[in-house]
């Protein structure tokens, strides 16, 4: 009788533990950068559904979206490519974490056959001075400028700090788009194109990434700073959010050891591994910037 009673008490122990691993259950909302999305978040999202049983919904919206909705607790984390904004009052209550570096790259159709380009192109392209593809050592044929709407996308926004140290330069396209996915796709499928994105997703579509000054962008050139163009990815949250707990748990999973190496399986370089870049550019790019200005003036 006894034996039976015991059996019973662990039956109903287990099932205790069972509901009440349930309940514990939360459904996480992610939106954001679309670099950041494509570059890692499926399989970060899905290593910690696994592990915690906390399942996280993944949708895009570029940079804004992913400081801005989660600052307004309509989502529990965010993927950001560019800092806050620090005139913006709508992003003040989002805590940012930078987890990874990415690389800005340009990229152009597969059939194109230019396969380098140099920071001082790729400033005149920006400018418009750069019209014809003759004018990067390709065939003579128009050259279409893709490039984000707005000022503040992660993409442009870090284009015009680091090329021009002007945040509100006009970029010289009439082809704008909403958010980076769409853009790429349109660089798959059309010769004339060339834009900017980060080599985060670009792995994953099907185009030419050129090489910037002779440097491909490779894991080991951005990890070292020997690639120019580079930028932190960031995770958001809100503290004082419903799950801001749980959305602060999730970022640290990320840059536990298990996420990293989700990041770098993504050819990605996790943001400790690449903490000296900084200071292995930053002379060099004080210099360019300064010779930019000098041509310009």
């Amino acid at each position: 009788m006894s034996c039976k009673i015991s059996v019973l008490r662990s039956l109903t122990l287990l099932s205790l533990v069972i509901c009440s691993s349930a309940a514990q259950a939360i459904d996480l909302k992610w939106v954001g950068c679309g670099i950041t999305r494509n570059a890692f978040m499926a399989d970060l999202s899905a290593a910690y559904m696994a592990k915690y049983n906390h399942n996280i919904t993944i949708e895009g919206g570029g940079a804004t979206k992913g400081i801005r909705s989660v600052a307004a607790k309509q989502a529990d984390i965010g993927g950001a490519c560019r800092y806050k904004l620090n005139t913006a009052r709508e992003e003040t209550a989002t805590r940012m974490v930078p987890v990874a570096w990415d690389a800005l790259v340009a990229i152009v159709h597969n059939d194109n056959p230019v396969d380098s380009i140099s920071l001082a192109n790729l400033r005149d392209l920006y400018l418009g001075k750069i019209t014809n593809w003759s004018q990067l050592g390709g065939e003579s044929a128009p050259l279409e400028l893709l490039i984000r709407r707005g000022k503040i996308s992660g993409v442009g926004r870090s284009l015009r700090n680091y090329l021009f140290d002007d945040l509100d330069l006009e970029f010289n396209s009439k082809h704008l788009y909403k958010s980076s996915g769409p853009l790429e796709k349109a660089v798959e499928k059309n010769i004339n194109a060339i834009s900017v994105t980060g080599v985060a997703s670009a792995y994953k579509r099907d185009f030419k990434i050129l090489k910037l000054e002779g440097l491909d962008p490779s894991f080991d050139n951005i990890k070292t700073g020997n690639y120019f163009l580079y930028r932190p990815l960031f995770l958001t949250y809100n503290r004082s959010a419903e799950n801001g707990k749980q959305a602060d748990h999730f970022i640290k999973f990320a840059l536990g050891p298990e996420g990293r190496n989700i990041i770098r399986r993504n050819k990605v370089v996790p943001y400790f591994d690449g903490m000296l870049l900084i200071q292995n550019r930053l002379k060099e790019w004080n210099s360019f910037r300064n010779q930019a200005l000098e041509q310009a003036n």
